[in-house]
């Protein structure tokens, strides 16, 4: 049981170490990004509406015959 804290202890201090090197974007950056995220999730999901409003009505119309 010793063991299992020593290695957890361990697994947690070079984690922290780990995460120290990581080049974290700037704020700029960050907004950039999830402004192009927020971007494309828009266009994608218009996209997306077009497509099933179409696919509907073309359900629609054979469904009808």
């Amino acid at each position: 049981m010793n063991r299992l804290f020593s290695r957890l202890g361990e697994f947690f201090k070079e984690s922290w170490q780990e995460l120290k090197r990581v080049n974290w974007p700037t704020k700029e950056e960050t907004t950039r990004y999830t402004g192009g995220v927020l971007a494309f999730s828009f266009i994608l999901a218009i996209a997306l509406g077009f497509i099933d409003f179409g696919l509907m009505q073309l359900i629609s119309l054979l469904l009808k015959k």
